[in-house]
């Protein structure tokens, strides 16, 4: 009985984590906004999740991660294992956040570095929830083009953001599979990240990262806002 319940205990933190995951999820249907947040352990109260290899797997870390450098070369680690490369870099209070492209320069999935050990991992919410190529999705075909453009991902947002977050708007929709990820602005400075389903009136606002602190984009040096 021991060795059987050894077994399954990790499946059953994965059911709990996913059931978090789709309590925090926000939709914009009617004009209504219905959200929720996620309390627990873990990057920025957002429950952490290793996973049982692919994209779910996360990559060991080398220690603490003290600049938005650290955080690039550690997602770095984990992008290249995939045949990803890292894009943007951002830092949060809670943490780091990267996307990673293809080799087309297009956006592939989003990736969280814990700044205490380095450990890297997809990004709990929509990258993993929503991406067709990456996430828990991926067997959903990718020839489904999408039904939501980024400029009605804009609008989308920005009916979610208006309702529920007075004060800010959404900007720069990056695509990825299945979704797109938009900056969330007050007076033009970025605040945090919000996303928007690709196929449907839906939108996830990342309660989990904390306050802004800085951004870097590829190949760049650090760009604080």
């Amino acid at each position: 009985m021991t060795v059987l319940r050894d077994r399954w205990l990790p499946l059953s933190v994965l059911v709990l984590a996913i059931a978090a995951l789709v309590a925090s999820l926000v939709w914009v249907v009617g004009g209504t906004g219905v959200g929720g947040s996620v309390n627990g352990p873990g990057y920025g109260g957002m429950p952490m999740m290793s996973g049982h290899g692919g994209m779910m797997s996360g990559a060991p870390g080398h220690g603490p991660v003290r600049s938005l450098d650290d955080a690039r070369r550690a997602a770095d680690q984990f992008g290249q294992q995939r045949g990803l490369r890292t894009g943007e870099v951002m830092q949060f209070s809670n943490g780091y956040y990267a996307e990673l492209l293809d080799s087309q320069s297009r956006g592939a999935t989003e990736v969280l570095i814990d700044p205490a050990s380095g450990f890297t991992q997809l990004e709990m919410g929509p990258a993993m929830m929503w991406n067709t190529a990456y996430g828990m999705t991926r067997t959903t075909p990718q020839s489904s083009p999408p039904s939501v453009t980024p400029d009605q991902a804009l609008r989308i947002a920005d009916q979610w953001l208006t309702q529920n977050r007075p004060g800010l708007h959404a900007a720069d929709a990056t695509a990825f599979p299945g979704y797109y990820t938009l900056h969330t602005l007050r007076d033009n400075q970025i605040v945090g990240m919000i996303s928007v389903n690709a196929h449907a009136s839906a939108a996830w606002y990342h309660t989990w990262h904390g306050q802004f602190v800085a951004m870097q984009e590829a190949a760049t040096s650090g760009m604080p806002r």
